[in-house]
């Protein structure tokens, strides 16, 4: 089992940024492939970011590549997600998951694990 908790979600700014941290719990955390998922108001939960277990290996949506970034601390046993640049279409529920591949995957269903979630609201 692995337990996930998001925070720093809130209300920014059009062009603000803001960080998003999943703390991990439970199994190995570097055991795990990580990733970022959002879902807006009426919309389908998406793919944002993903680590494999090493942090070498990462993979961004075109919507926010070169804008975010993600990032971990296996020692922490915490993932990242930076979000430069922010725009009103950001705004979402912000979602953080586990799996127990080595590289990243846009699959939701390849995540076995998943957090409750944090808003990010951005005015425009």
């Amino acid at each position: 089992q692995v337990q996930l908790v998001e925070s720093g979600g809130g209300l920014v700014q059009a062009g603000g940024s803001l960080r998003l941290s999943c703390a991990a719990s439970g199994r190995t955390f570097s055991g795990n492939a990580m990733g970022w998922f959002r879902q807006a108001p009426g919309k389908e939960r998406e793919f944002v970011a993903g680590i494999g277990r090493s942090g070498g290996n990462t993979d961004y949506a075109d919507s926010v590549k070169g804008r975010f970034r993600i990032s971990r601390d296996n020692l922490k046993n915490t993932v990242y997600l930076q979000m430069n640049s922010l725009k009103p279409e950001d705004t979402a529920v912000y979602f953080c998951a586990a799996n127990s591949r080595y590289y990243t995957t846009r699959r939701q269903e390849d995540y076995d694990y998943w957090g409750q979630g944090t808003q990010v609201t951005v005015s425009s």
